[in-house]
């Protein structure tokens, strides 16, 4: 059988992990980076084969690393999907931030979209068809303070999204980001029960929206008409 293939960058966890699962269901074979996490990697690649019977393989590569991302694609043939979900946080005063970190922020969050994409996008152009996702964060259209690297990098991703997907469109190549709002993963670990609570009650929805609910975002976005294209679709339970 010739399934379609889907690449998903921070596939360990999370809403990763979410969009990981809820395309194997649907029968895709699936391409899995994670930077650190190889033991999760490989619980997801055996709980997808047992359940859904796609293929699975992995790779641990830094996203934000330019030559590691062009040597994973050399064991790449193509791609139909290509979701570029990884992610990273740093909650602090700006004017505590290092440059190092500020960097690392931008690499992961922004420019391993630039990489990915450099990398994925000529197969697709060749074959004038696939689908680009990014995930990105309703931060990147608001701000969020205490949070002003992952900000920036979140906007960045939105003009990103919104560029690509006007050059990409002749090829019949659609792209679009997906930002969420408060989404109940370990990336907000670091909020205080106090902290969540007080997010929580300035969503009209009453609560956090879930890894699962994001993933099903992605799918409806996949089995969208071609005619969507370079939207920034918020999922915020009515924050913004």
């Amino acid at each position: 059988m010739n399934r379609k293939k889907a690449l998903i960058t921070g596939a360990s966890r999370g809403i990763g992990k979410e969009i990981a699962l809820i395309l194997a269901e649907n029968g895709f074979d699936l391409y899995l980076t994670a930077y650190q996490n190889e033991d999760l990697l490989k619980q997801l690649k055996a709980e997808i084969t047992a359940k859904f019977g796609v293929s699975a393989k992995l790779f641990i590569c830094d996203a934000a690393d330019a030559s590691a991302v062009h040597e994973m694609f050399a064991d790449i043939p193509y791609l139909d999907v290509l979701i570029n979900n990884a992610g990273r946080a740093y909650l602090g005063l700006l004017t505590d931030m290092s440059v190092f970190d500020w960097q690392k922020i931008i690499n992961t969050n922004l420019n391993s979209l630039f990489y990915y994409c450099k990398e994925a996008v000529p197969g697709m152009i060749t074959r004038k068809a696939g689908k680009i996702i990014n995930i990105s964060s309703i931060w990147g259209e608001c701000g969020a303070s205490m949070e002003v690297a992952y900000s920036a990098a979140k906007a960045g991703v939105g003009g990103f999204t919104k560029a690509l997907a006007k050059e990409l469109a002749p090829s019949n190549i659609q792209v679009n980001a997906i930002a969420p709002g408060l989404i109940d993963t370990s990336m907000n670990a670091g909020l205080t029960k106090a902290e969540w609570d007080d997010i929580c009650e300035k969503i009209p929805a009453g609560r956090a929206g879930t890894a699962y609910e994001t993933a099903q975002m992605v799918m409806h976005i996949l089995n969208a008409p071609d005619y969507l294209t370079g939207q920034i679709i918020r999922m915020d339970g009515g924050l913004l």
